[in-house]
């Protein structure tokens, strides 16, 4: 019976494996849109819409370029703390099956806190064994934005910071204040 199978010619693919714009016949109806969107993209737009519409306070974050995936945020130092003033940039990493998974954020600005650790990773119960699908890259960066002014420093990535912060906050704010004002102004 396969002799009887309608044969079609075979025809030179180019990009996500559609035919070329140079033939005249069309695709094979069976195969998937080059433009459908996975439903973590999905979710992730959705939620880069509700960002957009009502973005937090002293926040802002987007795509990086063309890259869903990938976020560039910004917040600013709120005020009353020893990052007032700061604007601290982060890379955002959603991962592909987002939103089972969090995302990892990632200080790319230096900053001198208890849960910030040298390389940016941030301590956040939420962004570990609280995470919940429930939550939103807009909760994220509020949480995220929260540590600014309630430091847990009994849930350190800085240990060393964390210590200075519970046995002398003068210091802390003082050299706190200092890392604002040399790498995040």
């Amino acid at each position: 019976m396969e002799g009887n199978r309608e044969q079609r010619p075979q025809l030179p693919l180019v990009g996500g494996g559609r035919p070329s714009s140079s033939s005249s016949l069309a695709p094979p109806t069976s195969w998937a849109s080059t433009t459908s969107v996975s439903a973590s993209g999905k979710r992730i737009q959705r939620e880069m819409a509700e960002f957009n519409s009502d973005p937090p306070s002293h926040c802002s974050a987007g795509p990086k370029g063309d890259n869903l995936y990938h976020w560039f945020a910004t917040i600013f130092g709120p005020p009353g703390t020893p990052y007032e003033g700061g604007i601290f940039f982060l890379d955002i990493l959603f991962p592909c099956d987002y939103p089972f998974y969090p995302p990892k954020v990632v200080f790319k600005t230096r900053i001198y806190h208890c849960n910030v650790d040298s390389a940016g990773n941030v301590s956040l119960d939420i962004l570990k064994e609280n995470w919940s699908p429930a939550l939103t890259i807009t909760k994220v960066l509020i949480a995220v934005k929260s540590i600014f002014e309630n430091p847990n420093p009994y849930d350190p990535n800085a240990p060393g910071v964390a210590h200075l912060y519970l046995t002398d906050r003068c210091k802390h704010d003082e050299i706190a204040a200092e890392w604002t004002l040399r790498f995040a102004k």
